[in-house]
């Protein structure tokens, strides 16, 4: 026998925090610009590790012949910066924070063509190293283009609409999140109003 209001109770949808976030998820698609300044910077980041493994290459060959020790400590100092400029793409908050500059697109352009023009410099013309100087020269125009790149969008003011986007994006997860809590909330009294 059924009592008063049970059969409604049976017709009365269980809401799961499951169910709601894959609501909220097929809502929300990434943006496709920030996705592609992601893509971007890893280019950046995996043509900096390159010239860092060139130059890292090239100071060892200079040390080890030790005809030519200031080659070597030039491309350990060009190794540093580039090291500091996979950071500059990683985007590091703390680093952001005490070096302002960084967050401006022809800055860290200018970093990474400097990078380019040092992985380049001082070449061995002589023939022994005919590889290194290949590997010298694709590293080193591959971080040009991609500093020139920088420079560039940075002149048309790329970086701030990526910056602005970002803001838009990070305000749309919080949303999301909020709007979670508050679903999950009121199924739960739902469910339970219904229950009780």
């Amino acid at each position: 026998m059924r009592r008063e209001g049970e059969g409604e109770r049976e017709n009365v949808p269980q809401l799961t925090a499951s169910s709601s976030r894959r609501r909220l998820r097929t809502r929300f698609r990434p943006d496709p610009f920030l996705s592609l300044c992601r893509c971007f910077s890893f280019l950046v980041i995996l043509s900096s590790i390159f010239c860092i493994a060139v130059n890292v290459l090239s100071a060892i060959r200079s040390f080890k012949n030790q005809s030519d020790i200031f080659d070597g400590i030039f491309r350990c100092y060009a190794v540093f910066i580039a090291c500091f400029g996979v950071l500059a793409e990683t985007e590091w908050g703390f680093l952001v924070k005490f070096w302002k500059v960084i967050e401006y697109w022809v800055a860290r352009g200018m970093l990474h063509i400097f990078v380019a023009v040092m992985t380049r410099a001082f070449p061995d013309y002589s023939g022994e190293r005919k590889e290194l100087i290949v590997l010298q020269s694709i590293a080193c125009y591959m971080l040009l283009a991609c500093g020139v790149i920088y420079v560039v969008s940075g002149i048309l003011c790329v970086g701030f609409l990526k910056r602005s986007r970002q803001k838009q994006e990070i305000s749309r997860e919080q949303a999301e999140k909020d709007l979670e809590v508050i679903y999950c909330i009121a199924s739960t009294c739902i469910s339970s109003f219904c229950l009780s």
